[in-house]
């Protein structure tokens, strides 16, 4: 007996097309990194294409996560405005700012990075109802690793590529310090997160 449209409705669909893509806020300024890169190669070269590949990677992190806006957003706009600072000596126009995006931009950077280690169960989950004060220690110390591969990069891009590029001890000094200062800040802020805020 050949089968009715309505025994055909009732029977449960073998193919499903593909949802259609989510847009997010995040993208936008996924866009503006993609074009930064683009702008980078005729005034900064490839010392500038090559950041501006490094931050739009950045970008494409929170993404593949599904991380929450409130914490995309932040950490894209942030490393995006640290590398167009970079690029347009902002750092050297204005005294304090250096200390300020090391301090937010380390904080976004360990949070993220302890999250990525979550999902792929190489840590737990940065939440208080999973030993709270030993999340926020993982969270600082990925900070503090961070912010010394950071001041690396800085040196090795100050020798080899760009001197512009300000180094020193007094600043590396007051970058790590700035940069430990923010990843403290993200650890208690992740550990006040409940379970499956953490998870999201």
């Amino acid at each position: 007996m050949p089968a009715t449209p309505l025994s055909r409705a009732a029977e449960p669909a073998d193919h499903r097309s593909p949802a259609a893509p989510t847009w997010v806020a995040g993208d936008l300024l996924r866009a503006a990194a993609l074009a930064s890169v683009v702008v980078a190669a005729p005034l900064y070269g490839f010392v500038g294409v090559a950041l501006f590949l490094l931050v739009l990677g950045g970008t494409m992190l929170p993404r593949a996560l599904g991380l929450p806006t409130a914490l995309d957003m932040p950490f894209c706009a942030t490393i995006l405005l640290a590398a167009w600072a970079a690029q347009l000596d902002w750092y050297l126009a204005v005294d304090w700012l250096d200390l300020v995006v090391h301090a937010i931009a380390t904080g976004l950077i360990a949070a993220v990075a302890h999250l990525t280690l979550a999902r792929v169960r190489l840590l737990p989950e940065p939440s208080a109802a999973r030993s709270g004060a030993g999340s926020a220690a993982l969270t600082t110390a990925l900070g503090l690793v961070l912010a010394a591969v950071w001041e690396l990069g800085e040196w090795l891009g100050h020798t080899y590529l760009d001197d512009r590029i300000q180094i020193g001890a007094s600043d590396t000094a007051g970058d790590l310090l700035a940069g430990g200062l923010g990843a403290l800040v993200a650890a208690v802020v992740l550990c006040r997160l409940r379970p499956t805020d953490a998870a999201r």
